[in-house]
């Protein structure tokens, strides 16, 4: 795997110190598209789909594209169980520093098992006493010492599948650390009064659409600059100096990088899936920051990132790297900075 041409003297960061869900899922494609009934049997068939939680997807990118001098550490756990043990020997190959993702013997590996219908709608269902749900912020404060190592070379990320307690704590770390800080939510833990707590040491936040309403309860009918902007002052009151990025699907995505809102259009391809797609250009944003982007270059190289993603089946795409990344843009004609394309060269 290639990963992106930084010269050393430009890489921003050292090391990214992350916690969330680590888990894996199962997609279901029923038969029929009518609503699945309370006690209804129903045919279908799975696909061969690979299924991956937040924090792994968002920090196999960035490990990949940052390159093997970039140290990613995630903190979490997986069940004494085949799924854990496949997830575990994935992650050392990847090269991760797997000091604290531990085997918890007494749960499961986090599972979701997606179910689709025909017409393309669907759910899923999530274990709910898996692994990743008994990370503390105990096991959170393991890391400290590489948290304060790192110091403001380091960058720490908290992501959705593990207690909002524990990812308060590594954000109460980073920031104490002098780290950048980053962060991502579900709409529901968005709602929650100890969120707005965590914003506040939000350095980047990477959210969608739908989680930037949960925000600003009131305005489901605007139109989508209308709540961006209203999600961004909420924000701003929150954290002042934070910056956000808020994606819209196919549509493409809104960033702030403190002073301007910016606006980039989605790249034109056709998806295989767009599971994870939001994971992925969360990990963009990242390697643009580690790379010493301006924010709205980070939210080109995320737009290339996340778009690219979306042409494999599988929610992480495993020979995504700078080469495929090339190839990508170059079919694709799409319009990047001269620091992105530098990024890309050979």
């Amino acid at each position: 795997m290639k990963p992106l041409h930084i010269p050393p003297h430009e890489q921003q960061y050292a090391g990214m110190i992350g916690t969330g869900g680590l888990g894996t899922g199962k997609f279901f494609h029923l038969n029929g598209n009518h609503t699945l009934g309370r006690e209804e049997s129903r045919s279908g068939r799975f696909l061969d789909v690979e299924d991956y939680c937040k924090q792994h997807i968002i920090l196999h990118y960035v490990k990949v594209l940052a390159g093997p001098q970039f140290s990613v550490t995630p903190i979490g756990k997986v069940g004494e169980d085949d799924l854990g043990h496949t997830l575990l020997r994935e992650m050392n190959a990847t090269g991760f520093v797997m000091d604290h993702v531990q085997t918890q013997h007494a749960a499961s590996t986090l599972f979701s098992l997606c179910f689709y219908y025909p017409d393309g709608s669907g759910g899923n269902l999530t274990t709910d006493n898996s692994a990743s749900a008994q990370v503390t912020a105990e096991d959170i404060a393991r890391a400290s010492s590489e948290i304060n190592a790192l110091g403001s070379r380091g960058i720490v990320m908290a992501a959705p599948e593990v207690p909002l307690a524990a990812r308060a704590k590594l954000l109460m770390l980073g920031k104490a650390a002098g780290a950048c800080c980053a962060a991502s939510f579900t709409a529901e833990e968005l709602r929650q009064p100890e969120t707005h707590t965590m914003l506040s040491s939000t350095d980047l936040l990477s959210i969608n659409l739908s989680e930037a309403h949960a925000l600003i309860p009131g305005h489901e009918h605007a139109n989508t600059k209308d709540v961006v902007e209203r999600t961004i002052q909420t924000l701003r009151e929150a954290n002042p100096h934070m910056l956000v990025a808020i994606t819209d699907g196919r549509m493409g995505s809104w960033c702030w990088d403190g002073h301007t809102l910016n606006f980039r259009k989605s790249i034109d391809t056709v998806p295989r899936s767009t599971a994870g797609a939001g994971d992925a250009f969360f990990s963009g944003l990242l390697c643009g920051q580690i790379a010493g982007l301006s924010f709205f270059e980070a939210q080109e190289l995320a737009t290339l990132v996340a778009a690219l993603s979306v042409t494999s089946q599988h929610t992480i795409h495993k020979t995504l790297d700078r080469c495929a990344l090339k190839e990508f843009y170059q079919h694709t004609a799409t319009a990047l900075s001269l620091a992105v394309k530098k990024l890309l060269e050979d």
